[in-house]
């Protein structure tokens, strides 16, 4: 519990400018990216009038850039997926904004609600699926930009992730 003797024996952190971290103007670390994917998915006024659905192919806008990272807007009619393949040098933060897709890696299959996400290195294999009836709606950061994206035919290579 905080009280006026608790200020006085600690002092105001604020009187001590020296120690406070300035905030960065782009993210740097994956957490901090992470964040950038939560801030911009919540942010709904950002990004929604631009989704469109195309029965024929994902349909994806990139949303964003900022100095060495991308933000993507994908969506995903019921039955559309990204084939089997890796973000190159990429690393990335996949979340989910609306429905529901399926992630597919040599490790199993884990399905992906509104608001999870999944954080992942270079080199990295999966695939992306809309297994579900409805719509979804998709946000992916990349850091650095999206260079690549090398198809795999072959599940058996995958390097490992960090669920967010």
């Amino acid at each position: 519990m905080n009280s006026d003797n608790d200020l006085q024996i600690a002092g105001d952190i604020l009187e001590v400018p020296h120690l406070l971290q300035p905030p960065r103007e782009h993210p740097a670390t994956v957490a901090e990216f992470a964040g950038l994917a939560r801030s911009i998915a919540a942010d709904r006024d950002q990004w929604a009038h631009l989704v469109r659905f195309d029965a024929t192919t994902r349909w994806y806008h990139r949303l964003r850039t900022g100095p060495g990272y991308e933000v993507w807007l994908l969506s995903w009619l019921p039955g559309q997926g990204s084939g089997r393949h890796d973000h190159g040098p990429s690393s990335g933060v996949l979340t989910v904004v609306e429905g529901t897709l399926t992630e597919h890696t040599v490790r199993g299959t884990r399905a992906l609600g509104a608001g999870a996400q999944r954080v992942f290195a270079p080199g990295y294999v999966h695939e992306v699926v809309n297994d579900a009836l409805e719509p979804a709606v998709s946000l992916h950061v990349y850091h650095p930009g999206l260079t690549e994206m090398p198809m795999h035919t072959s599940p058996h290579c995958e390097a490992p992730s960090v669920t967010a």
